[in-house]
C-alpha cells in the first residue's frame, strides 16, 4: 500500500509540474508576442492601396501613373516609381506583386531546403523574431514607411509565419542572413576600381559580382529598379522584386555603391540591414564624404564592406563597418579591389579579419583579380566584363568549374559595371554573369527618355554559354542538388556505377565533385569508399583552409565508424 501511495504520489507531482510547465511556457508565448508586437510606422492617409489601378499596355507591361513595370527582351524586370515614401511602396507593391510573391516562395522554400527539421525551422523563427524585435528603431522612417507600403500587397500565404510587414522588413535582412550563413556559399563577392591611366578611357569603372545564391529559383525574375524620390537623389539598384535596399546601385550624381560581406562575429542583436544603409547612401549621398557621414550615424548587425565610387570625387573608397567599429580604406590610387576581408588600419589586424584572411577563400580571389587586372590595362567596360567572367584560378590554373576561388563562381545573382561620370551602368542577364550585359543611361530613364536598355550598348554573351562544358556544368549542378537533398532531406536518389563516372566527368577537376560523392557514401553508410572520395577531393584545389578542415573532419569521423563496425 505504501509503496502504491508513493506511486501516486509521484504521478500526481509528475501533473503538477507539467500543469506548471505548461502555464509558464503559454506566459512565456503571451509576453513573447506581446513583446515583438511591430508597430505600423506612421503613413499618410492621403495614400491608400485602392486608389492605384494597373493597367497592362502590353504584354509582361504594366503601368500605375507615371510609374511602370516591364520585361525587357533579355528577360529582365525593368521598374520606374516616384512619389513620397508611401505611396512609392503602394505603387511598388501594386506592379510587382506577383514578382514579389513568387520571390518569396523561393525564398522560403530554399530556407526549407537548408534547414530542412520543423523543430530547428520554429526554433529559428521564435529566435528571428526576437532577435529582431526592436529591428524598426534602427531603420530610418522613410525606409519602414516605403517598406509598409510594398507590404501591402504581399501574399496572405506565409501570414502563419508572421504578419506581412513584419515579414518583408526582415527579407530585406537577407544579405546579412547569407553573409552570416557564409560557410553555406551564400555570399563571396568581388569588386574592383580603376581610374585615370588604368582605365582606357581615364575615367572612372566599377565593377562587381554579386554572389548572392538562393537557390537557382530565387534568381530567375531579376529587377532594375529606378527611384525618384521625393527627396534626395535619383537612383538606380539591381536585385529582386521585393527589395527596397541597395545590393548595387547608382544615382544621378554619379555615386555608386556595392556591398561585399566580410567575416562577422556572432551578432547579439539587430539593427539596420546593411542594404538599407546602403539604400541611404545611395539616395542621400552625392559626394564620398556624405556617405561617409551616413554611414557613421547608422549601427549595423553584420560587418560589410561598402565599395562606394564618386564622380564628384573622381575616386573610390571603401566604407569599412562592423557592429563595433568603422574605418575608411582610402588607397588615394588608380586601384582599389575589394574582396571578402577587410583592409584598412582600424580592421588589417583584427584577430577575425586575420583569420579571414588565412582560411577563406577571399585572398586568394584579391589576388586573381590584381593579377588579371595587371595583365589587361588599360580596363575598358569589355574586358572588365571578361574579368567578372573569369573562371579560372592564380596562375590561369584550372580548378574546375564553381569553385569558390574562381572571379566566377558561376553561382552570381548578377554582376553589374559602373562608368559614374558619364551616368551609365552595364547589368548581366542569365545564366550568372555570361548572358549580355545591358546598358543603361541613368539619366533618360528618371528623365523618361526611355523606358528602357540602349541597345547599342549592349556587350555580348560568353562564348563558354555555347561549349559542351557548359552544358556539362548544368547537368553537373543537378546531380549535385539530388544528392545534397538526399542527404539533407532523405529524398531518395542513387547512382549506379556508371552514372556515377558520368557524374565525375562533368566537372572532374573540382574537388568539390568528390567531396560531395564522398558525403553521398558517407550516408549511405560505406565509410570506406567516402574516405577515398574525400582523400580525393583533398587532391584537389579546395577553396579555403576552413573547407579543408572540414573535409578532414570527416575523414576522420568516416573511420571512426571503420574502425566500430568494420565498414
Amino acid at each position: 500500500m505504501k509503496n502504491i501511495a508513493k506511486k501516486n504520489k509521484r504521478f500526481r507531482f509528475f501533473k503538477f509540474s507539467l500543469k506548471l510547465i505548461g502555464i509558464l511556457l503559454f506566459c512565456f508565448i503571451v509576453y513573447f508576442v506581446w513583446d515583438i508586437r511591430m508597430p505600423t510606422p506612421p503613413i499618410n492617409e492621403r495614400f491608400s492601396l485602392e486608389q492605384y489601378e494597373r493597367i497592362e499596355v502590353a504584354p509582361n507591361h504594366f503601368v500605375v501613373g507615371n510609374c511602370w513595370l516591364k520585361k525587357n527582351d533579355y528577360g529582365i524586370w525593368e521598374m520606374y516609381i516616384e512619389g513620397e515614401p508611401y505611396e512609392r511602396g503602394l505603387i511598388y507593391g501594386v506592379l510587382a506583386k506577383e514578382l514579389m510573391e513568387k520571390q518569396e516562395v523561393h525564398f522560403v522554400n530554399q530556407i526549407n531546403e537548408i534547414i530542412p527539421n520543423r523543430f530547428t525551422l520554429f526554433f529559428l523563427k521564435m529566435f528571428v523574431a526576437w532577435f529582431n524585435r526592436d529591428i524598426n528603431q534602427y531603420v530610418p522612417e522613410e525606409n519602414l514607411t516605403e517598406i509598409y507600403g510594398v507590404s501591402q500587397s504581399f501574399s496572405d500565404k506565409y501570414n502563419y509565419i508572421a504578419p506581412k510587414y513584419y515579414r518583408i522588413l526582415n527579407y530585406h535582412a537577407a544579405h546579412d542572413i547569407g553573409h552570416a550563413l557564409k560557410d553555406l556559399s551564400l555570399v563571396g563577392c568581388t569588386s574592383f576600381s580603376v581610374n585615370n591611366n588604368l582605365s582606357a578611357d581615364s575615367s572612372l569603372l566599377i565593377a562587381r559580382n554579386f554572389d548572392f545564391y538562393m537557390g537557382d529559383e530565387f534568381a530567375e525574375d531579376k529587377l532594375i529598379l529606378f527611384v525618384k524620390p521625393s527627396e534626395g537623389y535619383g537612383f538606380s539598384s539591381y536585385s529582386w522584386a521585393g527589395l527596397t535596399g541597395v545590393v548595387s546601385g547608382m544615382n544621378e550624381k554619379g555615386l555608386t555603391v556595392t556591398l561585399n560581406a566580410s567575416k562577422s562575429e556572432i551578432p547579439t542583436g539587430a539593427k539596420d540591414p546593411i542594404s538599407l544603409l546602403a539604400r541611404e547612401i545611395l539616395q542621400y549621398a552625392a559626394n564620398i564624404n556624405e556617405a561617409i557621414a551616413i554611414a557613421e550615424k547608422r549601427s549595423v548587425f553584420v560587418s560589410e564592406s561598402l565599395l562606394i565610387g564618386s564622380a564628384k570625387d573622381n575616386k573610390t573608397v571603401v566604407i569599412e563597418k562592423s557592429p563595433e567599429k568603422m574605418d575608411v580604406y582610402d588607397a588615394n590610387e588608380e586601384l582599389v579591389v575589394c574582396a571578402n576581408h577587410y583592409q584598412s588600419s582600424v580592421f588589417l589586424n583584427d584577430s577575425a579579419n586575420v583569420l579571414n584572411i588565412k582560411n577563406s577563400d577571399s585572398k586568394y580571389r584579391f589576388d586573381r583579380l590584381n593579377e588579371l587586372l595587371d595583365k589587361n590595362y588599360p580596363i575598358d567596360v569589355n574586358k572588365a566584363v571578361e574579368i567578372l567572367r573569369e573562371k579560372k584560378g592564380v596562375d590561369n590554373q584550372f580548378i574546375g568549374y564553381g569553385n569558390p576561388k574562381s572571379i566566377n563562381q558561376l553561382i552570381a545573382h548578377h554582376s553589374i559595371v559602373f562608368k559614374p561620370k558619364q551616368g551609365l551602368f552595364w547589368i548581366s542577364t542569365p545564366p550568372y554573369q555570361l548572358g549580355n550585359f545591358v546598358g543603361y543611361d541613368l539619366e533618360a530613364v528618371l528623365k523618361g527618355k526611355t523606358n528602357s536598355y540602349v541597345d547599342s550598348l549592349t556587350i555580348a554573351s560568353d562564348d563558354f554559354l555555347k561549349s559542351n562544358d557548359y552544358k556539362k556544368y548544368e547537368l553537373f549542378k543537378i546531380i549535385k542538388q539530388r544528392i545534397q537533398k538526399y542527404i539533407l532531406l532523405d529524398i531518395p536518389f542513387s547512382l549506379n556505377e556508371e552514372q556515377e563516372q558520368q557524374f565525375i566527368q562533368t566537372n572532374p577537376k573540382s574537388y568539390i565533385t568528390y567531396m560531395t560523392l564522398g558525403e553521398y557514401y558517407e550516408k549511405l553508410g560505406n565509410s570506406k569508399k567516402a574516405i577515398s572520395y574525400y582523400q580525393t577531393s583533398l587532391n584537389h584545389s579546395v577553396a579555403s583552409k576552413d573547407e579543408e578542415d572540414i573535409i578532414k573532419k570527416k575523414i576522420e569521423t568516416c573511420q571512426k565508424q571503420i574502425n566500430k563496425n568494420g565498414k
